[in-house]
């Protein structure tokens, strides 16, 4: 086992469907996992979030409300418009606003539930502004 390799895992009931929530939040295309209920978005060098649908023979997981996943996205000049262009297209395929969004001193930030109600944090860092040479 490669010890940089870490991986998120959200159980979910419609992985298939899950993952096209996340595909659009990240811009990223998911990989075909061990299986048609398994999906695999590469985050960065090492880190992956993987979902995947729980064998049927188990009960499926309690949603916990103590961990949720923060997702950052490229930072911009105007992070609270790009923030809010953004959200329209994720309630669209099922994500809920939990709190509206709102410009902080570190950029936009938005707590969202995905499709299937777990909590995750959109943040849209506040690029910094473009040096002059001259």
């Amino acid at each position: 086992m490669n010890p940089t390799q870490i991986s998120w895992v959200l159980a979910s009931h419609e992985p298939g469907q899950l993952k096209l929530f996340y595909e659009t939040v990240l811009n990223r295309e998911a990989q075909q996992g061990f299986s048609d209920q398994h999906w695999t978005l590469v985050l960065a060098e090492g880190v992956a979030l993987e979902i995947y649908r729980p064998s049927r023979s188990r009960p499926f997981p309690e949603r916990g409300r103590c961990l949720s996943i923060c997702l950052r996205l490229d930072a911009s000049q105007t992070p609270l418009e790009r923030l809010n262009c953004l959200l329209p297209e994720l309630q669209r395929i099922g994500a809920e606003v939990v709190e509206d969004p709102r410009l902080e001193r570190f950029g936009a930030e938005c707590w969202l539930q995905d499709p299937e109600g777990n909590t995750c944090l959109i943040v849209v860092p506040i690029a910094p502004a473009a040096t002059r040479t001259g």
